[in-house]
């Protein structure tokens, strides 16, 4: 598996893509290295006119199992501001990649993996996997997005609750959460995240595109400003090649009973 740095591989897989954390011995914990690999997988995958969707897991036993503990003691305040704004760029750069990026989480997602799950649009998960925030365990608080993400994505309550008591969540509470979208046995996680992106990736790469930005500014502005920017959004897409041939397609089924429009 052709790898970007020392703990970030990157395999293309047609109109997919998957991206593996390789620091299994660490847990995939996350350091300026692991930052920097996948900053540049990402990157690298903007280019990859191909790639419709993103897979981003762990290897071995853990997503991430964090922040990297030991490269962090020692900071001083400066140093941890400037490691908590590289890694809130990262993980930016991953929600605002142009395509959906879904997460395997494959075991532990805890802190720093929390945040990197939470910065992907969909979250599929092992029975295995375990998630949460343990920041204040060791008095600080999630440092790339987690007080912010985890708020958006299960309401404020039950984020407080996770931030507050660094307690770890099963896969199964997750889901009812909202914070994971599907839990699969482990031996199915890869096989129906590639079957979920494959649909996606079939789908008009435009028009997803627009969804996600479109979603993505919901939960930032007024309902107001929203509405206005899906309806220049979804006048764009009548500019779109996709739309004349989709539409044509579904005048031409309309007699099909199990074609249904929208």
């Amino acid at each position: 598996m052709p790898h970007v740095s020392r703990f970030v591989s990157l395999e293309l897989e047609g109109d997919l893509a998957l991206v593996t954390l390789d620091r299994p011995e660490a847990l995939n914990a996350l350091n300026d290295e692991v930052l920097a690999g996948l900053e540049g997988a990402f990157f690298a995958l903007g280019n990859e006119r191909a790639v419709r969707a993103v897979i981003l897991t762990g290897a071995g036993k853990a997503f991430a199992a964090g922040a990297d503990i030991k490269a962090m003691a020692d900071f001083t305040p400066l140093e941890a501001r400037a490691f908590a704004q590289r890694g809130q760029r990262v993980l930016n750069l991953i929600e605002d990649f142009p395509h959906p990026v879904l997460a395997a989480v494959n075991g532990f997602a805890l802190g720093g993996g929390c945040e990197l799950a939470m910065a992907c649009d969909l979250r599929i998960a092992s029975e295995q996997a375990r998630v949460g925030q343990p920041e204040v365990k060791l008095g600080i608080i999630p440092g790339f997005g987690g007080t912010q993400r985890l708020a958006r994505i299960m309401g404020r309550s039950f984020a407080k609750y996770l931030l507050f008591t660094g307690e770890a969540i099963s896969a199964a509470r997750a889901l009812e959460l909202g914070l994971f979208n599907e839990v699969v046995a482990p031996d199915q996680l890869l096989p129906r995240c590639r079957q979920i992106a494959r649909i996606i990736a079939s789908r008009a790469p435009v028009a997803v595109a627009y969804c996600k930005v479109a979603v993505n500014l919901a939960t930032d502005t007024t309902l107001g400003h929203g509405l206005g920017h899906e309806a220049e959004l979804f006048a764009q897409t009548f500019a779109t090649t996709d739309q004349k041939t989709g539409m044509r397609a579904f005048i031409e089924k309309r007699d099909d009973p199990s074609f249904q429009g929208v």
